[in-house]
């Protein structure tokens, strides 16, 4: 294990990291809040720390096999999440315990979502600004890590994308060009937040909360300026916006980069993916404007046909966002909206949850053993666009879902463990490791009423979600540590 090599690349991102420092601290100097020192001195914690780690190792360059890959996303979410958490705790507004620092800190980084302030209208701009741009350098590193590492350590079936990976792949150490390609993505990544901002600014945002809520859509994250989120705005053209952005942000953005770099959009039209994953959004929003016009729950069929598409499509897509109280809808609905989180977005992007294209092959390996059973003797493949997948892209696919099942019920069982009633137990644990949010019941709306020992095992959660949980599941293995 190349421990030096690790821990020179870790000093270079906190000091890199530190730079994310300054934006808040202007903003709080443009809006005169009195927030900014807080946020100089985390700046400065974080720059002099990472020249301290990077100095003494600055000369271990060795070239990185798939082992160093998994310690290294490992510690890049863990210790940025950690040096995230430095201007919560400086800050007197919202004063923070280290326990709620962190939970905001890892919710924001890992684009979940879930919040323990209340009273966010009243928070500094500077405050504001810091948890959205949080999501956004989450959301693109989630990016980075889909389309560029993940697929070469072969996490969960997401070899499948291995031949998609721009440079090339020289056995099994981390040689792709992947800070080409993140450059790439950064470029995609910044022209759809600066697309997304002009949109909510032109449908009635002003400027500071289209900036604000451009970062948190594209990344699918779901923080808001505003206790009422989304709902604050009462404006069918914001959602509307919103809506089209997370479907977006939600596709893989290999499909993205292939359509920019290709220059053609043959790519979007092709994917098996992408279908499934409208038809997954169409349907929901169906079923949830037919229920809510069935039990005539708002005033006419439009305002109907609104709350679902917005509703089913932040929840679903795990952004998060909320117009109305969801966890109070007739009938089915909000349990079917939750699960829908369950699905997630496609590979490859800042959505969380499963994804798709895992849910699509369990469904296709499921209709193969159907087919066995009638026809013993015939060979059946599962295929996917036309092309015959190898058996152990689909066994990964299947020990992935079941380890998320594991870590589900082991995370559930602890939760109850604290205290918490049944429902909120099952929906925080949805909500943190989905990605999501908000869940049901004490968690519908903040999680600052949850036990610090519960918030800390929800900010595992949130790891395990975001890291696809074999990228963190494989450092409890002994035969990981051997040399």
């Amino acid at each position: 294990m190349q421990y030096r090599a690790i821990v020179r690349i870790l000093g270079l991102l906190v000091a890199l990291f530190s730079v994310t420092m300054i934006p808040p601290a202007l903003v709080s100097l443009v809006f005169q809040d009195g927030s900014g020192l807080p946020f100089l001195l985390a700046f400065i914690l974080c720059l002099v720390t990472g020249i301290l780690i990077w100095y003494p190792n600055r000369r271990y360059r060795e070239d990185l096999r798939a082992k160093e890959g998994f310690l290294i996303v490992v510690l890049f979410w863990t210790v940025l999440g950690s040096f995230g958490a430095l201007p919560f705790l400086l800050l007197e507004q919202p004063g923070m315990s280290i326990t709620d620092a962190f939970f905001e800190s890892f919710s924001g980084l890992t684009t979940t979502g879930a919040t323990v302030i209340e009273g966010i209208d009243y928070l500094p701009k500077a405050v504001q600004f810091y948890r959205q741009q949080l999501q956004w350098f989450g959301g693109m590193g989630i990016i980075v890590l889909a389309v560029a590492i993940l697929p070469i350590l072969g996490v969960g079936g997401m070899q499948l994308y291995r031949a998609e990976i721009p440079g090339p792949v020289k056995d099994s150490k981390m040689t792709p060009r992947i800070a080409d390609t993140a450059k790439h993505l950064w470029y995609i990544y910044l022209s759809l937040t600066i697309a997304c901002t002009v949109a909510f600014w032109l449908v009635g945002m002003n400027l500071f909360d289209a900036i604000c809520h451009a970062f948190s859509t594209v990344a699918i994250g779901g923080f808001s300026n505003y206790d009422a989120s989304l709902g604050h705005f009462d404006s069918v053209g914001v959602n509307l916006v919103c809506v089209v952005f997370l479907w977006i942000a939600a596709l893989n953005f290999a499909l993205h980069y292939g359509a920019v770099s290709g220059r053609s959009l043959k790519g979007y039209f092709y994917d098996p993916e992408l279908r499934v994953f409208f038809i997954i959004q169409f349907s929901l929003v169906f079923v949830c404007f037919i229920t809510l016009v069935e039990y005539s729950w708002f005033a006419d069929a439009g305002i109907a046909l609104d709350q679902a598409l917005i509703q089913s499509v932040s929840v679903s897509t795990t952004a998060g966002f909320t117009t109305t109280d969801f966890a109070h809808w007739p009938a089915f609905l909000p349990i079917m909206l939750i699960f829908s989180s369950f699905i997630g977005g496609c590979a490859s992007s800042t959505g969380g949850g499963l994804k798709v294209i895992r849910i699509f092959l369990l469904f296709l390996q499921g209709k193969r053993e159907v087919n066995r059973l009638i026809h013993p003797k015939a060979i059946y493949s599962v295929k996917v666009g036309g092309r015959a997948l190898p058996d152990r892209i689909v066994e990964a696919v299947w020990g992935f879902f079941s380890a998320y099942a594991m870590i589900f019920v082991i995370v559930m069982v602890c939760l109850i463990a604290t205290g918490m009633d049944d429902v909120s137990a099952f929906t925080a644990t949805a909500a943190t490791l989905n990605n999501l949010g908000p869940g049901l019941g004490s968690v519908a709306g903040t999680y600052a009423d949850v036990s610090d020992s519960g918030k800390w095992i929800l900010v595992l959660a949130m790891l395990f979600g975001r890291l696809e949980i074999f990228s963190l599941l494989v450092l409890f293995s002994p035969t990981f540590w051997r040399s």
